[in-house]
């Protein structure tokens, strides 16, 4: 193994490299976990536009706070295997490939939100008498889609750039704090800006309700992230491993 790949100075008793690794963003196995961080950020961002509750038949509070009933919508399974995928690639491709990555789903979204209007405005005539049903699955996805966008934009950033500023100091030690560091400001900025775009359009218009939404959301999305930790480091283990490019770069060459 040659010098520059040896990144573990407890392990391999090589020094520490000066810049923190990652592995180019051309060929490997770059382009299956883009595409696999697509497909659930697409359907999540369908599945969304369901509000569910559990435990609807309880109530309880402690003080202002609303307890129980439990307010998610139907992405909540999903969704957080979005922030998996993107801290993944965020640890072994860096953040200007990640950003890269954003971008995609950025307009993957887009084209998904104009698909779903045409369709909508499209005429039926008498082909289906239950033309209407497609619209009230996903006629609210002008609100829910301006809120995952955001969402989206805002805590995938967070997330990434957490992640490879952590990484800059830690190298490759400590790689569960990168993670769940990661998650937790990625999370939050989401969980907070799509939580209050979306509220009213999956049937959410108290505030006792807004802020049971908002701390389920979060609280679930970040144990989602710690249930999957070592799931998370066998697949960066294994891309880290597999990906020939994967050496010591620059601050310069990570942000550019």
């Amino acid at each position: 193994m040659s010098e520059t790949k040896t990144v573990d100075p407890d392990r391999s008793g090589h020094p520490a490299p000066e810049h923190a690794a990652f592995a180019t963003a051309a060929g490997g196995y770059f382009t299956q976990v883009a595409v696999a961080f697509t497909a659930v950020l697409l359907i999540s961002n369908v599945c969304v536009t369901k509000g569910v509750q559990f435990f609807s038949g309880h109530h309880l509070s402690w003080g202002p706070l609303q307890l129980l009933p439990l307010n998610t919508d139907g992405a909540f399974f999903l969704f957080p295997l979005a922030y998996v995928i993107g801290d993944i690639l965020s640890e072994v491709y860096g953040f200007r490939a990640t950003r890269r990555i954003v971008y995609y789903g950025f307009g993957a979204l887009l084209l998904m939100i104009a698909c779903f209007w045409l369709v909508i405005k499209l005429p039926t005539g008498d082909l289906q008498e239950d033309a209407g049903a497609f619209q009230s699955v996903l006629g609210n996805t002008p609100q829910l889609a301006f809120a995952g966008i955001a969402g989206y934009f805002v805590g995938q950033f967070l997330n990434s750039i957490t992640l490879v500023l952590i990484k800059e100091r830690t190298k490759e030690k400590h790689l569960w704090a990168r993670l769940l560091g990661s998650t937790v400001a990625g999370e939050f900025g989401d969980t907070f800006v799509f939580c209050s775009i979306a509220a009213t359009a999956i049937g959410i218009h108290t505030w006792p309700d807004y802020i049971n939404y908002t701390i389920v959301g979060f609280i679930w999305k970040t144990l989602v992230e710690m249930m999957v930790l070592p799931i998370s480091y066998r697949c960066i283990a294994f891309l880290k491993k597999r990906e020939p490019s994967y050496a010591p770069r620059s601050r310069a060459a990570i942000f550019e």
